[in-house]
């Protein structure tokens, strides 16, 4: 039968887990926690790198040190400490949404954090769309779009993608990038 717990008492659980997890490793995880990554690092179904990363949580909770893990898991020492802080952030939230979420939550939550984040800089100018279309154009032989010309020059390229309002603008070097 199963036991139900109160809000306070799933709280007080959650406390001592969470400090029985600190007290072991600076690198803080609750048994449920370990099972889901043991389950990435050991599954085919998780990417190679949230694997490696999962694995370097793994063993940060075992107690190694970053340049241990790195020499392990062929990386840099500096990569196995971003993603320890990372987790060690991500933690209180990953043990409420163990208390108090759906199963699937908490596994979907720790991929997230083993996620890579959105990478900082400048946006592409053109789409992968745009870019495939400019690749065909070049393809084609310059005769069919009536330029009298047997091969594309960067300028004539930009040139006809530019009429053909593929993209509003571009130069000829970046069209020759392709």
């Amino acid at each position: 039968m199963p036991v139900f717990l109160s809000y306070q008492n799933r709280l007080d659980l959650a406390e001592k887990e969470i400090a029985v997890a600190r007290k072991k490793s600076r690198c803080p995880m609750t048994e449920k926690q370990q099972e889901i990554l043991r389950h990435m690092v050991h599954g085919r179904w998780c990417p190679k790198g949230i694997a490696q990363r999962a694995a370097m949580i793994l063993d940060a909770f075992d107690g190694q040190r970053n340049h241990r893990i790195a020499e392990t898991l062929d990386c840099e020492r500096h990569t196995v400490g971003v993603w320890r802080q990372r987790w060690r952030d991500a933690f209180d939230h990953l043990v409420h949404l163990e208390c108090f979420g759906k199963p699937a939550e908490l596994r979907h939550a720790i991929m997230d954090v083993l996620r890579d984040q959105p990478r900082s800089g400048r946006r592409s100018t053109y789409t992968p769309d745009q870019i495939a279309l400019i690749i065909a154009v070049a393809c084609e032989p310059p005769e069919d779009s009536g330029r009298p010309i047997t091969h594309w020059s960067a300028r004539e390229l930009a040139d006809e993608v530019i009429r053909r309002k593929i993209v509003p603008k571009i130069s000829a070097p970046r069209c020759s990038a392709w």
